[in-house]
């Protein structure tokens, strides 16, 4: 663990090489990260012992909430109540994958089990909080930059819709390439991180190879929803 620390540890001298100022936050980052990592294996075991529904809902619960506190700290452009609006992206689309996925398609019985639900959810949480962050950063500036157009259509008739159909075309394109970029490359130049852990596991990699193209569908799903 010190020792790929230590790798980290390069990219901060680069940054006060090259005056980027962001070693400090790279440091936090890197704390966090070891901090949350380690914290989460010991809030899962008990969690896994357990094996209640009401407990894991209670834990999707708690990652759905840190999930829209992230996405809407990102963005420069605020306004009131958008916490509570970047709840429902967050929660129908990954709850409703993460369902069909466990129920119909890896059919897990029972469907809360927190050794699949749990993993499942914040995968399709973690990129549906990149592409909502995205998505709703280029949406504000958008409006924020191109205000005056947006209020002139509404001046001549348009909808709320019809005012800002350009502004949602250029999020929705903003949020989704990221995760196509990834589908286009997945296999040939990189291997996902669930597939990496099922091989190092001693899974058949044929086996790991379809659970992954179920996980990159419901996440495709997720984020585009």
């Amino acid at each position: 663990l010190i020792l790929a620390a230590l790798v980290i540890g390069i990219n901060g001298l680069f940054s006060v090489w090259l005056r980027l100022g962001l070693h400090g936050k790279l440091a936090v980052a890197t704390v966090r990260c070891i901090a949350q990592l380690s914290v989460l294996g010991y809030i899962l075991v008990p969690i896994f012992r357990i094996n209640h529904w009401w407990l894991t809902l209670l834990y999707t619960l708690f990652m759905l909430a840190v999930a829209a506190v992230e996405a809407v700290s990102r963005p420069t452009q605020t306004y009131p109540g958008m916490l509570l609006q970047a709840m429902p992206p967050h929660a129908g689309p990954a709850r409703h994958g993460c369902l069909y996925g466990l129920a119909l398609v890896v059919r897990v019985s029972p469907w809360y089990d927190p050794q699949y639900l749990i993993p499942m959810m914040g995968m399709l949480l973690g990129n549906a909080c990149s592409g909502v962050a995205v998505g709703l950063s280029t949406i504000l500036d958008e409006l924020s930059s191109g205000r005056d157009k947006v209020e002139f259509l509404l001046a001549m008739g348009a909808t709320r819709m019809e005012a800002t159909r350009e502004v949602v075309q250029r999020a929705s394109r903003m949020a989704l390439t990221p995760l196509l970029n990834t589908m286009n490359v997945v296999g040939i130049v990189s291997i996902p991180g669930m597939m990496t852990g099922q091989i190092l596991g001693g899974s058949d990699p044929a086996k790991a190879a379809r659970y992954q193209i179920i996980i990159m569908f419901l996440i495709g799903a997720a984020t585009g929803l």
